[in-house]
């Protein structure tokens, strides 16, 4: 029993580590795309409650633009008079322009130089840079000038407190045209991260290029909005204060730019979440302010806004559009005014690491395993959906306080800790199952166990007539010698004894039916089917005659009395099956053949033989013994003489 609970051991433990493995490499496997789905979904859920700031808005060269300003590409005068327009002509606090400038208009420079021109006297305004993993075609003279022009558009100062600073990733960015690029007041990045399912759940806050942390153009909206000048990255978190506002990012990745999970408002038509206006609306009301007219817009509603400018229509090249978690049609622009709005809040999604998940899961693991193998079945089951349904609503309140738990850990973690639990309890079972069967065989045959085992279902009472042979053995005046020893001693000779003829018995197919005080009853021929049962029952007898002999010798060293035993061995027919009442039976046999055979091994004492067999067991073993027939006999209950036969050897 002790070495197989050491198996039981070594194999449960040995899959609690396939099963942490395989958790393991779920968790952290971007292919399992469950865990970035309930990420999805509660992300969505939780944006369906969260308003954005009405503090922010949008301005969009949409489809209603190119239909009444003029098809697409625009003129880049028209991106200039956009900008005129809100920051000389209305009280907005800041710009974005959502657009990069990379080349310049070779068929229409004049639409280029108004703008390249104009851009340095907007003060409000902010622009986007690119970076790239590719190196750009710049001379090393242009890459110095440019690489220093950049810093200079910062407008604040980031802190790098990082212990770990993994190589940047970056080697170049935006080809700007140099007057574009030399004019704008202010260039912050514009780099979107996408994850292996294409969608966008992080932003970069800060780029760490080639050494030199640049910042997002909204974290230049948000420092300007502000007033913060001096910002600090750590290991963690990414942070700036003064006495009015306090920015805490809680950075996400470190690799591919220093990032953070977004945390999106409610986007009733699942493109927009703040209030969008379109560039046809702008530019008209431009036109009619430099005509004396009186615009179709109210210049109020722009009044302390932040503005974002971009793109988003249907022509070609106009359309800006990410797949995000809460929608597959999210545009670019309303993404940055997006990461913008949490930084106001200070509104992010915490993501719990690796460690913490593994931790909840294992517990988790843990108490479903134990509830399995210590309750009922359907108790166990109720409680684990109970358990799994607290886990969800508890993931449910986390993403409520902002704190993106792993919702996956009860896919992972229930299902293996029931498939393993039911195991170890079948396994439990099973084994308690062969320890019950191993000690009951001690009460009866190892056979007859078997027997009943493989017929559970229909075991009762009644039997069947069968040819068997039956062996009685005798000790040989067993009453003497246990009134010259005590019951102990008297025991353990007894107990020496039967355990040296049972698996005798066992070996010859025999079926050890009861001990009678010193007497053994055994069955050949059933249950274990056997046409030869009557010359096992003799070779098995034999064998019997030569152990006691070589007991005898062991005896007598110790001191102990000699032992004699003598045998009876008849064949027939008799009934084999279950004795007794609905209660309580037991498997016995009964009838004539079992008499004889007792009553042949009382002829034992009076013709001082030691083996005898019947007429009818002689005629079945009679090419395999050499005997002596002793004569025929009279036994009680049978009105024909038997003859017996003493058995001398065995031939072969």
């Amino acid at each position: 029993m002790e070495s197989s609970n050491k198996n039981i051991s070594f194999w449960l433990l040995f899959a609690f580590f396939i099963v942490l493995a395989l958790a393991i490499f779920l968790m952290t496997s971007n292919v399992f795309s469950l865990k970035t789905a309930s990420y999805d979904f509660m992300v969505k859920v939780n944006s369906d409650k969260q308003k954005p700031s009405s503090d922010i808005m949008l301005v969009i060269v949409d489809d209603k633009s190119l239909t009444e300003i003029g098809r697409w590409p625009w003129s880049r005068a028209r991106f200039d008079e956009i900008f005129d327009y809100l920051n000389n002509y209305t009280d907005s606090k800041l710009i974005a322009f959502d657009a990069l400038i990379a080349a310049k208009n070779v068929e229409n420079p004049k639409d280029d130089s108004v703008l390249f021109e104009n851009i340095g006297k907007y003060d409000k305004l902010t622009v986007g840079v690119a970076f790239s993993e590719k190196e750009f075609p710049f001379s090393k003279r242009d890459i110095t000038k440019y690489n220093l022009l950049l810093d200079s558009k910062k407008g604040l100062t980031i802190n790098d407190a990082r212990t770990k600073k993994p190589n940047s990733i970056f080697n170049s960015f935006t080809q700007f045209p140099y007057q574009y690029f030399e004019n704008a007041k202010n260039m912050g990045g514009v780099n979107i991260i996408k994850d292996s399912d294409g969608k966008v759940r992080q932003l970069q806050q800060v780029i760490d290029y080639k050494g030199i942390l640049y910042p997002s153009m909204e974290l230049i909206l948000y420092s300007k909005y502000t007033g913060i000048k001096n910002f600090t990255l750590t290991n963690k978190y990414l942070t700036g204060s003064n006495k009015s506002y306090s920015l805490k990012i809680p950075i996400t990745n470190m690799n591919e730019g220093i990032s953070n999970n977004i945390f999106f408002y409610s986007s009733p038509d699942k493109v927009y979440s703040h209030t969008i206006i379109s560039a046809s609306d702008i530019l008209k009301s431009y036109y009619a302010i430099k005509k004396g007219e009186e615009p179709t817009l109210d210049k109020e509603i722009f009044k302390d806004k932040v503005v974002f400018v971009g793109a988003n229509a249907s022509a070609q090249y106009a359309k800006d559009e990410v797949r995000s978690p809460v929608s597959d049609l999210f545009s670019g622009t309303e993404l940055r005014a997006t990461n913008f709005n949490n930084m106001l809040n200070n509104q992010y999604y915490v993501s719990t690491n690796n460690l913490y998940d593994f931790v909840i899961g294992i517990m988790l693991f843990i108490f479903i395993f134990m509830i399995v193998n210590v309750l009922p079945v359907p108790v166990a089951l109720i409680s684990t959906f109970t358990v799994t349904l607290l886990y969800m609503i508890f993931s449910g309140y986390m993403y409520s306080k902002n704190i993106a738990t792993n919702m996956l850990l009860p896919v992972i973690f229930v299902p293996m800790a029931l498939i393993m639990g039911y195991a170890y309890k079948l396994i439990l079972e099973a084994q308690k199952n062969k320890q019950i069967e191993k000690t009951m065989s001690k009460y009866i045959s190892k056979d007859v166990m078997e027997n009943v085992m493989q017929n559970i279902n229909s075991v009762g009472l009644g039997g069947k007539r069968s040819n068997i042979s039956v062996l009685f053995a005798d000790i040989r005046g067993f009453t003497t010698i246990s009134e010259a020893l005590s019951a102990e001693e008297v025991s353990l000779i007894l107990n020496e004894y039967f355990s040296a003829i049972v698996p005798i018995i066992e070996k010859h197919r025999g079926v050890l039916n009861k001990f009678v005080g010193d007497a053994v009853l055994a069955i050949f021929g059933e249950p274990i089917q056997n046409k030869e049962h009557a010359l096992d029952a003799v070779k098995c007898g034999w064998d019997m005659i030569n152990k006691v002999k070589e007991l005898q010798e062991k005896w007598i060293e110790e001191g102990k009395p000699k032992i004699e035993i003598g045998i009876g061995i008849s064949t027939g027919e008799a009934f084999v099956g279950n004795i007794g009442s609905e209660d309580r039976f037991e498997y016995t046999v009964i009838g004539d053949t079992v008499n004889t055979a007792s009553r042949i091994e009382n002829f034992n004492k009076v013709y001082k033989t030691k083996f005898l067999i019947s007429q009818s067991t002689f005629d079945a073993v009679q090419k395999h013994v050499d005997v002596l027939k002793i004569r025929d006999v009279a036994i009680r209950g049978k009105v024909k003489k038997v003859n017996l036969y003493e058995v001398l050897r065995l031939i072969n």
